[in-house]
Formats: C-alpha cells, structure tokens, sequence
C-alpha cells in the first residue's frame, strides 16, 4: 500500500512537473547590460540644468530669442540630436515636426508648435517602431497661458527630456532589429498637443507603432529621497484600452480580459527587464491610464490604437510642480534643478533603455492570436499567424491563475502556430504567447482572443 501511495506521488510530480515546465530562465543581454552601465547621471545633469538655463520654455513663449523661450529650448534639443547622430556616423534622422495649433481653451491665438525628435532605423525590421518620449515645455504659477514668468521645469519635464537625449546618445552607439524614435514633443501643459499631433500623424501614415514610453516628473524630487520605496519607478499601464469599441468590450467582458490590454502586457514586459537588468531599482505597476485628475503624452497614443505608458516618479513634491519660483515662510517654490535627483533620473533611463532595447532586438509580436473555443474540452487549443522575423527560434506560451497579476508559468514550444495544452481548461487560466528569437530576444505576450 505504502509503495502504491509512492507511486502514485511520483505520477503526479512528473506529471505537473510535464504540465507547468518553464521555458530556460532568461539570461541578460550582454549588450543590453553594457548600455544600461552607459548612461550618465552627469550627462543627465547637464541636460536638465540647460534647459532650466532657458528661464521659462512655456509653449506660448518666445520662439525667436536665442536665450530665453520655448524656441531657445527647441533649437538646443535639435542641435543635441544632430551632434548625437554625428558621433554615430550619421546613424540618426533628426527631424522638426511643426504644425500650427489653433486657438484653443489654453491657446489664446494660433501658435506653432515644434515636435523635435530623431530616428534610430532598424535594421531587419524598420517598419516595426518604438516612441520614447519627455515633454520640453514648461509652466509657473498652475496657468499654461503665463509666457513670461519663470518656468524652470527641471523636474516637469527636463527630466523626462534628459532621458530622451540620453537614451539617444547611448542606444544610437548599437543596431536593433527594430525603429527606435527618442522624442521631445511641446504643448503637454496646454493639453497633450504635440503628443496628439504626432499620433494623429501615425494612424494616417500607418506607422506600425508597438510601443511607446512618455517620461514625465522622473526627476525623483530629493524631498522623498529617504522614502521606503525610494528605488522605484512607477510605470502606468492602463487596462481597458481608451480606444475600444463596443464589439470588443463585449468580447473583453465575456472572457475577463480588462487585465490583459497591449499596454498591461507592456507594463509587466517593462517589470520583467527592469528586475533582470536593474535588481535593486524596481518597476512599481500601476494599474491605471494615469494619476487623478491627470494626463501625460501617452494618453494621445493610446486614444489612437498604441500599446503605450508612462513613467513618474513614486512621490510628487507639489511645491516644485507648477509654481513660481518664490520663497514663502522660508519654504523654496518652484522646479529648481536642487530639487532633482539627477542618479534618479538616471536609473529611471535605465529601465526605458533595458525595455526598449529589448523590445527592439527581440521579434515582433505574434499576430492574430486565438484561444479556439469550437471544442468543449478541459483542453486549450491555441494558434496564431507565423512571424516573418529570419532569426526567429520559436514561441513560449505562458499562463497564469485568474487572480495573478503576472504571468508565473511558461512553455517554449518550438517554432510552430497552433498548440493545445491537455487538461488545462481554458476557463482556468489565463493564456498568452510570445515570439523568441535564437538569441533569446523575447516579444511582450499577446492575449488570445476568442475564435474559431
């Protein structure tokens, strides 16, 4: 009796053991870590304090004084990515994107705006794109329409400017599988206008954007500097996309799928490489589009069909967000570069860059991924569209309990476009498949939708 029962135990350890095997752990990419040691808190600090340097670079403000203004601060930012592309052999296409905003609830009179960003081109895969972006404009005093008074915005959003340019510099010295944009966009403070504009821009070009980061107060302002969760990042990941239609709420709703959007997967995929790359500065998830009352440039991507989140800071020191600069019961207002932590900043370029270069080195997504729901069966049956990427080593399916906010379990499967994995239900679990390359570049996961 006592053998049976061995027996019996040793059936059911081999055969869980067969059912929830992990795919080999995931090592780092000597490349990827050798970029992350690359960035610079100095360079960074340079960066935010010559945008401060600018006195105010409100959207409204001069665009002709080589000093002061919104211009001053465009020019500078386009001459950085150009000495950039120059040290990389003319790697980058540095571009202006200006437009005419019309006259708006924060636009007293139509005014130009000047989207400055530049374009790292993939080398197997151009056509698949990755945005990562920092708003150069600032304000004062809680009023976006005020051009005059000081705004030195070294935390909103220098900060997230810095991380534009740095990321640039490092990331334009390597290849990528895939595009790569590093952006800085005006008009955030006067309600997301670059942002939308560029977006808007991509849907009618059929820019096949997979991703898009926007860093916005990453400055991790020093009046937190002793918080318990000092050394995080928070990335905010929305669930039900802002651009669903009702068919696809009705489908979301009758498989549980408001915790698995693009952007959710994105934000775990960011989670995943953050750990692997950088352990002792995490990502914190936060399952939601942004904070209260709040927007920042990813919300125009994700209106328009984009995977796309956002990256701030885990505390907000108010006194330096939107003030004048002013002292007040010798209490110091204002967004001063004293009040940013510049190794902050750096570690929070440091998870974009393992992010995204990982995303670009790794293969496409799968596409047209189904869990097929024509069998009654304690079966999942699961197929998708082959990749086209030459390197491409197979896909891993993953899974997870319902009530698990990450995927905890894996199988790599080979190279193939359909698996079925016995007796695990498919109203048991939730699912998802990612392509793998035969370096071990790993794709975000796609969630199946339900089909035939």
């Amino acid at each position: 009796m006592k053998f049976r029962f061995v027996v019996a135990l040793i059936i059911v350890i081999v055969s869980s053991s067969f059912i929830f095997a992990q795919s080999k752990p995931v090592k780092p990419n000597p490349e990827i870590a050798k970029m992350v040691k690359e960035v610079s808190a100095r360079n960074i600090e340079t960066t935010i304090r010559k945008l401060v340097s600018f006195g105010t670079r409100n959207t409204l403000s001069s665009q002709d004084d080589p000093a002061r203004g919104i211009g001053a601060a465009r020019d500078w930012i386009y001459g950085e990515f150009q000495k950039i592309s120059k040290d990389c052999g003319g790697c980058l296409d540095v571009q202006k994107q200006s437009f005419v905003q019309p006259k708006a609830n924060r636009i007293p009179q139509p005014t130009t705006l000047t989207n400055v960003y530049a374009i790292l081109k993939g080398t197997t895969d151009p056509d698949r794109v990755y945005v990562v972006s920092g708003h150069y404009d600032s304000m004062c005093n809680q009023d976006a329409t005020d051009a005059t008074c000081d705004a030195p915005g070294a935390n909103d959003d220098a900060s997230g400017t810095a991380a534009s340019l740095e990321l640039a510099r490092v990331m334009s010295k390597q290849k990528f599988d895939a595009t790569i944009i590093f952006m800085t966009v005006p008009g955030e403070e006067q309600g997301l206008l670059g942002a939308t504009y560029f977006a808007k821009k991509a849907v009618e070009t059929k820019m096949n954007i997979e991703a898009m980061f926007t860093n916005d107060i990453i400055g991790g302002v020093t009046s937190y500097k002793n918080a318990p969760d000092r050394q995080t990042v928070r990335v905010f990941a929305e669930g039900v996309p802002s651009n669903e239609t009702p068919a696809e709420a009705n489908v979301r709703r009758s498989v549980g799928g408001e915790n698995d959007s693009a952007s959710r997967q994105l934000g775990r995929y960011i989670k995943e490489t953050a750990a692997l790359y950088l352990p002792k500065f995490q990502v914190t998830l936060v399952y939601r589009r942004d904070r209260y009352g709040r927007g920042g440039d990813h919300i125009p991507f994700l209106e328009n069909g984009f995977a796309a989140v956002r990256f701030t800071e885990p505390h907000e020191d108010y006194t330096h967000q939107h003030q004048s600069v002013k002292m007040v019961d010798g209490k110091q207002y204002g967004d001063l570069p004293e009040f940013v932590d510049f190794e902050y900043v750096a570690n929070a370029t440091r998870v974009n860059l393992a992010a995204l270069a990982s995303l670009a080195l790794a293969p496409a997504k799968p596409r047209n991924v189904v869990i097929v729901t024509t069998r009654l069966t304690n079966d999942t049956d699961l197929k998708w569209d082959a990749n086209k990427d030459a390197d491409l080593a197979g896909y891993e399916i993953v899974w997870r309990d319902t009530t698990s906010p990450y995927w905890t379990n894996s199988k790599f499967i080979g190279n193939v476009t359909s698996y079925t994995l016995a007796e695990m239900s498919k109203d048991n679990y939730f699912f998802g498949v990612r392509a793998i390359d035969k370096d071990g570049n790993r794709s975000p996961v796609v969630y199946p939708r339900p089909g035939r």
